[in-house]
């Protein structure tokens, strides 16, 4: 069922566990208060506890991690991650598929395979990132709207398991590497069942007219698959959909999974083509303000293989997930020092040393969050208040309209949870600001994950003006982005 509270794991040993510290005075203007692990538990990290006033993940305090690793600092608790990965690992899939865009790094990778799961990637760069820590290729899948020829020889050819067609130019480039690797690539093609995730519209990906996949409707989806029979060196292994994400709704599930197996039984009856997987996406949805709901794992699956069964036995095909920020998000807070502090007309702005350049969701979407201080008790009274950054932009905003204590001053370490998911990957260096260090929490002990940028990194970046040789082969890392003629059996085969 849809939950708000996760399960809590007991305090580290050693640790007393605070009274509750939410403020008594009735809050301002209706707003969601400022809350600890206490209050919300369902958006703070598994192990998280206040001790002695003080905020610890894993053990560890947070005071004590971020004036050892400095702000703004990305922590992730690993107790957290592995046991909601367990969670949809033990969810009724048969295959489940982190989607690492959500949050990757070598380590994170090494925690996915350790747990028994697959893994999703969007580019080369996931996929070699993955490879280089361990992951076994054969057990990645490969998705993307748009990916370079030169991409899909590489993956191909270090032995990636699935690649995701998502058009009928793809599968041509992608039927040539596996003829040039001397190997049949197992494809999954993705479609557009047509239905909507009822979640912000730059999400929302399995509409009828996105930019993801073939549509159902005109025989699109029909065309793509036939596409892939004319190539012996792809085999249609499955068909993929996957409707957005930060669902709380499991009706549009129903319906897409419905969807997508009556394109499984269409191709079977009319064109004699036999799928053996479906791929259903992921997107569950998770709490980010107190309060919040949660798809829970095995009520995600359930309504897939309750849409499955309206249009076919589910024993014909094995189902397989795409969970990201369910596994990823709320094992992550970010932590920010508090610098200038000013009141507004309306509304207190409590500034911080990070902002859009390592929090961009609000700003992209308008997400909204709560905010904790990590590192006293606070005894102020609620105040209308927006946590905003250091960025040169009117809409650098980290939390949004929060009502926090007004003793909040200079210096305070001020903690935000649900940060572990499209925090780290989405950040950038604008204004020329270096990216966060990213920290794991485990039994006490700290490890890091991912260093601090310097100034250093992005001045070795900025090459002052050096001349290009045009006639020059492109750096190996560089995507390739021209179509040059392929060889004979190639062109033969695209045929």
């Amino acid at each position: 069922m849809t939950t708000a509270h996760p399960p809590r794991q007991a305090p580290p040993s050693g640790a007393t566990a605070s009274a509750p510290q939410c403020p008594a005075p009735a809050l301002p203007d209706g707003l969601a208060p400022a809350a600890g692990p206490e209050q919300a538990p369902e958006v703070w990290p598994l192990t998280a506890r206040t001790v002695a006033g003080e905020l610890h993940i894993g053990g560890v305090s947070m005071p004590a991690l971020a004036r050892a690793c400095g702000t703004p600092l990305y922590v992730v608790d690993e107790a957290d991650f592995r046991h909601r990965a367990r969670q949809w690992r033990d969810s009724g899939a048969d295959r489940v598929h982190y989607a690492s865009k959500a949050f990757l790094c070598a380590e994170a990778a090494r925690w996915v395979q350790a747990e028994g799961l697959h893994l999703d990637v969007c580019s080369q760069g996931e996929f070699d990132l993955a490879v280089d820590a361990g992951f076994d290729p054969a057990l990645i899948v490969l998705h993307g709207n748009n990916k370079p020829a030169g991409e899909l020889e590489a993956v191909v050819r270090r032995g990636i398991g699935v690649v995701v067609a998502d058009s009928l130019e793809e599968i041509d480039d992608l039927a040539a590497a596996a003829h040039t690797a001397g190997r049949v690539q197992d494809v999954y093609l993705r479609i557009a069942p047509g239905v909507e995730a009822h979640t912000h519209d730059y999400i929302a990906t399995g509409g009828d007219d996105v930019k993801f996949g073939f549509p159902l409707a005109q025989g699109h989806a029909e065309e793509g698959a036939l596409r892939v029979r004319r190539h012996p060196s792809l085999r249609l292994a499955g068909i993929h959909a996957h409707i957005g994400s930060q669902i709380l709704d499991i009706a549009g599930l129903r319906l897409a999974a419905e969807r997508v197996a009556g394109f499984v039984r269409l191709l079977d009856e009319r064109h004699g083509i036999t799928v053996t997987d479906l791929d259903l996406g992921g997107g569950a949805g998770i709490p980010y303000l107190p309060g919040g709901a949660r798809l829970e794992p095995a009520e995600f699956v359930a309504a897939l293989h309750a849409g499955i069964r309206q249009a076919l036995d589910p024993a014909r095909v094995r189902l397989a997930v795409e969970p990201g920020r369910s596994i990823a998000g709320t094992a992550g807070i970010t932590l920010y020092r508090v610098g200038v502090v000013k009141q507004g007309l309306r509304r207190r702005f409590v500034s911080v040393d990070g902002g859009m350049s390592d929090a961009l969701r609000p700003s992209l979407y308008l997400a909204q969050y709560t905010a904790w201080t990590a590192n006293r008790t606070p005894v102020g009274d609620p105040r209308h208040s927006v946590v905003v950054g250091r960025h040169c932009e009117s809409g650098d905003v980290v939390v949004p309209d929060i009502a926090l204590p007004d003793d909040i001053a200079a210096g305070d370490l001020l903690a935000v949870p649900v940060t572990g998911a499209y925090h780290h990957v989405m950040a950038s260096n604008y204004n020329h600001q270096p990216r966060p260090a990213v920290v794991s929490v485990a039994d006490g002990q700290a490890r890091l994950l991912v260093r601090r940028e310097t100034f250093a990194d992005l001045r070795r970046r900025d090459s002052g003006g050096l001349p290009l040789d045009l006639h020059a082969p492109q750096p190996d890392h560089a995507p390739r982005t021209d179509h040059a003629p392929r060889t004979d059996h190639a062109l033969q085969e695209r045929r």
